[in-house]
């Protein structure tokens, strides 16, 4: 009897399954066809792939470790992280690229460009106060560049095209914890004008204000991102906690609290600028990656308070740099630096926002 047959079919069989595991680690296919035709980011460093790089900051990241597991080349590319975003994670999902780049980049293709860009900028928020802290690009100033961006896709394709990829577009922004961390807690400015209260009301309005500039340049569906518990960054947890910095780091749930109370009050504001041709949509990364620090052996991790960059207690741009000591595995660190998540989180947090894309690209 002639075996051959069997024995062939298995090894094409296996062979056929490897093929798919190695794709799915490189491209997450969407579930079902949508008619989404790029995406567009706005915010601070947890979306910034690169915009820094090409401005005078204090805030910049690339130069290793940063990027040591982005690609098969462990590129510096300007992510604060070891890889990957959330935001690139989504535009592979979706289907319009693998990476979505830093508008900036003054080598990008028409093609590129048609398919979407962040113009987000490391150390930004919505109070205009921050990124004078930081350096980086206000938010006033990333709408003037996505005013740009549409009269170089007019210039190269037309108006009418332009205008169709900028309505079928998906819009992201992320931002606020820089506002909190950086500007609010960190320096007296705003604490000698606004209780915490206060603030969240004047970050609120700018939110508001953003929101609607974004809709009358065409805008048609945007997410906006919640803060995370930002009483669990390790940064914060060094700077505020006034205690061992060894033996006792815990969540400081004051300063989450604060993060808790602003995300409430933004869903309720995101659904009062809805109208029946604007969809916005909340993204809460707040209780999943609480539940990552509170649960880290269910996703993998090990380390939920420190980074993986340096002592993992104050490193961030600049302090982690070629000279500091990494971690063996950064996958199983919630937090890269001392502020920013490793790419192993921000997957984490894409997985959990599937559901939203997964809806909001069915009635698209």
């Amino acid at each position: 009897m002639n075996t051959s047959f069997p024995c062939s079919c298995l090894f094409w069989l296996l062979a056929l399954l490897l093929l798919e595991n190695a794709t799915a680690l490189t491209h997450l296919y969407r579930p079902f066809n949508n008619t989404i035709s790029a995406v567009l980011i706005f915010g601070d460093s947890t979306v910034d792939s690169g915009n820094n790089n090409y401005i005078t900051s204090v805030t910049k990241c690339n130069f290793p470790p940063y990027g040591i597991d982005f690609d098969e080349n462990h590129t510096p590319t300007g992510r604060f992280s070891d890889g990957r975003l959330v935001t690139d994670y989504m535009a592979s999902y979706i289907g319009v690229k693998e990476y979505v780049p830093p508008y900036l980049d003054s080598t990008l293709t028409t093609d590129e460009l048609m398919t979407g860009v962040t113009f987000a900028s490391g150390g930004s928020g919505y109070d205009p106060l921050t990124h004078q802290i930081s350096r980086s690009i206000s938010l006033d100033t990333q709408l003037e560049y996505f005013r740009e961006y549409k009269k170089k896709l007019e210039s190269e394709i037309g108006e009418e095209k332009t205008k169709s990829i900028v309505s079928n577009a998906a819009f992201l922004i992320s931002a606020g914890t820089n506002d909190m961390v950086i500007n609010y807690y960190a320096t007296p400015f705003r604490r000698r004008s606004y209780t915490v209260a206060e603030y969240h009301q004047y970050l609120l309005q700018l939110t508001q204000e953003f929101i609607q500039d974004l809709i009358k340049e065409g805008a048609k569906v945007i997410g906006v991102v919640g803060m995370p518990p930002i009483g669990c960054l390790p940064a914060v947890i060094t700077l505020f906690s006034g205690t061992d910095l060894i033996s006792s780091r815990q969540c400081l749930d004051s300063y989450s609290a604060a993060a808790r109370d602003y995300n409430h009050m933004l869903q309720e504001k995101l659904k009062a600028l809805e109208t029946p041709s604007t969809k916005i949509i909340f993204a809460d990364i707040y209780k999943p990656l609480e539940d990552m620090i509170q649960n880290p052996t269910k996703y993998g991790f090990e380390e939920v308070d420190t980074g993986c960059c340096g002592s993992g207690y104050i490193e961030v741009s600049y302090l982690c740099n070629r000279k500091s000591s990494v971690c063996a595995n950064a996958s199983k660190y919630i937090f890269f630096d001392s502020v920013h998540p490793t790419q192993a989180t921000y997957y984490n947090l894409f997985q959990t926002l599937r559901p939203i894309i997964d809806l909001t690209m069915k009635k698209y």
